[in-house]
């Protein structure tokens, strides 16, 4: 199959003829029909994660066909229409057991763990437990679009924030993940103040449901800006950047007993970031984590979208080919465009 492999980190990947994956006994290979291009894609292409070991094919937001099917699959048949979490649980651990696949003892994340979606084909792992049905309504490249991202977002504003109608959440970044979470968070009936240093990811914002906006550029103090916006504080907030200025900031535009939510991967240099504790301990606040979603809180979000409450497609900016793909991973970290670029031409 063709796919994109890097040999060593931060060097330009290249597009290589490599052998095509078989399934595990619990597994599929899927047929990549459509692949995002994430910051997390970044993260590892430049060495930030100890999971990969080189050459590597990177990729985890994937939509497909089921190509392969193992012998001890239950669940799934050759020609099925599926998308599947970034995060794997293998069902059989106790968070697993708990129905917290995101966080199990031995997950799996194709371009990690193993080779990824950046390719002709993938290999899924444990599919009876991970494997998501798509309804034919969905094309592929929205599909790819929700793997990571809007699926985080998702997880992060519903199920950790237990966010409300008539709310104020407070969005710090709006790439893929904020602008997931802007949509979301208006879908539920909450009040959205979205913050970034560039105008045309605002105005996009602004588009997907954002009551305020503030950039973050051009004011003096963004935290400040935030609590004259909502009178008080955001409810709940998220870091969906992963940078010590925005998770500071998150937190500490929050009122009393606020949630703050980091979503953002923070890591190298930036994973110990300095929080405001004597604000967190003084007004009760709390700090999560949300990292993915597991399979089975998909449908929750898939009807959302079948009923027209949520439109992930208009958070797609560009659609290219995976040699484009190269260029695109490389100058993720500069926040080039708005909106989530996705592979949809192998």
């Amino acid at each position: 199959m063709k796919a994109v492999v890097f040999e060593q980190f931060s060097a330009p990947p290249h597009i290589q003829q490599v052998p095509d994956p078989a399934p595990e006994p619990h597994g599929v290979v899927v047929k990549v029909m459509a692949n995002g291009v994430c910051r997390s894609d970044w993260h590892g292409w430049v060495g930030h994660d100890t999971d990969i070991q080189l050459p590597h094919v990177p990729g985890h937001e994937l939509a497909g066909v089921v190509e392969a099917v193992g012998k001890d699959v239950k669940q799934w048949r050759i020609g099925d229409r599926v998308t599947v979490p970034f995060v794997g649980g293998c069902g059989t651990c106790p968070e697993c057991h708990a129905g917290n696949h995101q966080v199990c003892d031995s997950q799996f994340q194709p371009g990690f763990t193993h080779w990824g979606s950046f390719a002709e084909y993938v290999s899924i792992h444990y599919a009876d437990v991970n494997l998501v049905a798509l309804p034919e309504t969905l094309d592929f490249a929205t599909a790819a679009s929700l793997g990571c991202r809007f699926v985080t977002s998702f997880r992060a504003v519903v199920d950790q924030g237990q966010t409300s109608a008539g709310q104020w959440v407070a969005v710090h970044g709006c790439g893929g993940v904020g602008l997931s979470a802007v949509m979301i968070a208006n879908a539920i009936g909450a009040n959205v103040v979205a913050i970034d240093i560039s105008e045309k990811a605002l105005a996009l914002a602004r588009q997907l449901g954002a009551t305020a906006t503030v950039n973050a550029a051009k004011v003096a103090n963004v935290v400040e800006a935030v609590a004259d916006i909502t009178r008080g504080g955001a409810h709940v907030s998220l870091d969906a950047l992963g940078h010590p200025t925005t998770c500071f900031n998150s937190i500490s535009n929050l009122r009393k007993r606020g949630k703050h939510i980091q979503v953002g991967l923070m890591l190298a240099e930036s994973s110990t970031p300095a929080i405001p504790m004597s604000q967190v301990i003084a007004n009760e606040l709390e700090i999560l984590g949300s990292h993915g979603m597991q399979a089975h809180r998909y449908g929750a979000m898939l009807a959302m979208i079948q009923s027209g409450k949520l439109a992930p497609e208009q958070l797609i900016g560009r659609r290219i080919t995976l040699e484009q793909s190269i260029e695109a991973l490389m100058n993720m970290d500069k926040f080039e465009g708005a909106g989530v670029t996705v592979v949809t031409a192998f």
